[in-house]
């Protein structure tokens, strides 16, 4: 992670779960971060604990739904930091509804934020890395749901189709920044259900966590470190995260 110190990362969806646990990583590791979310007061709580970390936090509160909110983040970065080194596509959002009962209203905000965000995120990043042509790396954060439809019988309506779209778009994303020449990795991250806020949503999907084995944010942090830490050579083009039943 070395040579990780000292360069900008923004981290989506930072107030809590994944995001928190790897902004906290970042930091502590050198690296400065400017986090985006909805609560700032949560941001706010995170950044009481970086007094004296070796890297810096920043915050925005930012509706990632909204365009307007992503295009004022990404120039907030250019015209205060002139660069970006780490972008991770982190926000994401489920229901606990089947097909036949999900609102249309959901559906909007479900493929808002879970699809159209990190396009847009991805897009404004590339301006930033290729003009500034720096070593980068884009993480996605995704789900084994972005894999097998059928990893775990939920009733989630369009969250595999939208974890499907974002595993197309790395894949699509890897093509174009090597037809590019650029010097950027690009990495999917693929855990399996996962002890955070997404599964609150609903009891139905809260329940899930009773009754399988769950990760905790820590574990897939740690894989994410893992992708950004391997040599410049290396690309990690995919980590499937599963959790198995403790032995002890």
């Amino acid at each position: 992670m070395d040579r990780w110190t000292g360069k900008f990362a923004i981290v989506t969806g930072a107030s809590s779960g994944i995001g928190k646990s790897i902004t906290r990583e970042l930091v502590f590791a050198g690296v400065n971060v400017l986090g985006l979310a909805r609560r700032e007061n949560r941001l706010q709580e995170l950044s009481e604990n970086f007094k004296l970390s070796k890297g810096t936090f920043h915050y925005l509160k930012c509706d990632l739904c909204n365009e307007k909110n992503i295009l004022k983040a990404f120039e907030y970065v250019e015209n205060n930091f002139q660069r970006l080194d780490i972008l991770i596509n982190n926000a994401g959002i489920m229901f606990g509804s089947s097909l036949a009962e999900t609102k249309i209203e959901d559906y909007r905000t479900l493929l808002n934020l879970n699809v159209l965000a990190p396009t847009i995120c991805i897009r404004e990043a590339l301006k930033l890395m290729r003009k500034h042509k720096n070593e980068a790396h884009i993480i996605n954060i995704n789900s084994v749901f972005g894999l097998n439809v059928r990893a775990a019988d939920l009733p989630i309506n369009l969250y595999p189709a939208s974890k499907y779209a974002l595993h197309a778009m790395t894949e699509t994303l890897k093509k174009e920044v090597r037809d590019n020449n650029d010097n950027i990795r690009v990495t999917g991250i693929y855990p399996s259900a996962t002890n955070t806020e997404l599964f609150d949503l609903s009891e139905k999907l809260h329940h899930v966590l009773n009754v399988i084995p769950a990760l905790e944010s820590k574990d897939v942090t740690d894989c994410i470190m893992f992708a950004l830490s391997v040599p410049s050579h290396v690309q990690i083009d995919q980590l499937v995260v599963s959790s198995v039943p403790s032995k002890q």
